[in-house]
């Protein structure tokens, strides 16, 4: 499996930038979560998607013994390691120590990533160290 170019993988998740917060929503401009924008930028770049998605929890804080973010991602997605992701590639974040991976975001640059955020829809801002050391999960989007 061959990764898609990362420049239009960028380009295509910047197109969604201002799109207010939605739980469990993926439509650009109208509403997104986190996983709504890969949802939607997964569309954009390879197309439909492979399955349904079923519904989820908001809970950052949810511990389990499976990844299950991480296992839909590898079904259709090409696993990196996460220090040597680069822009274009979708990370999954630990959010509390101990829990499963729940949030999602698209890297733009070394220093700077995309997602969706409650109550200030989806934003690119810096990937401070704060944010690098809860990567748990990379991976790139595969060519169409």
């Amino acid at each position: 499996m061959t990764s898609a170019d990362p420049t239009r993988v960028v380009a295509i998740a910047r197109s969604w930038l201002g799109t207010p917060y939605h739980d469990q929503a993926s439509l650009r401009d109208v509403g997104c979560d986190c996983l709504g924008l890969a949802r939607g930028v997964w569309r954009e770049v390879v197309g439909p998607e492979p399955f349904p998605i079923p519904p989820y929890s908001r809970d950052w804080g949810e511990t389990g013994p499976r990844e299950v973010l991480a296992e839909g991602a590898r079904r259709m997605m090409i696993e990196a390691p996460p220090a040597e992701a680069g822009p274009g590639a979708l990370v999954l974040f630990r959010m509390k120590h101990r829990a499963i991976a729940k949030h999602v975001g698209i890297l733009t640059g070394p220093y700077s990533f995309l997602h969706a955020y409650e109550h200030l829809g989806v934003i690119e801002e810096p990937l401070t160290q704060s944010w690098r050391r809860r990567i748990a999960f990379a991976f790139l989007f595969p060519q169409r």
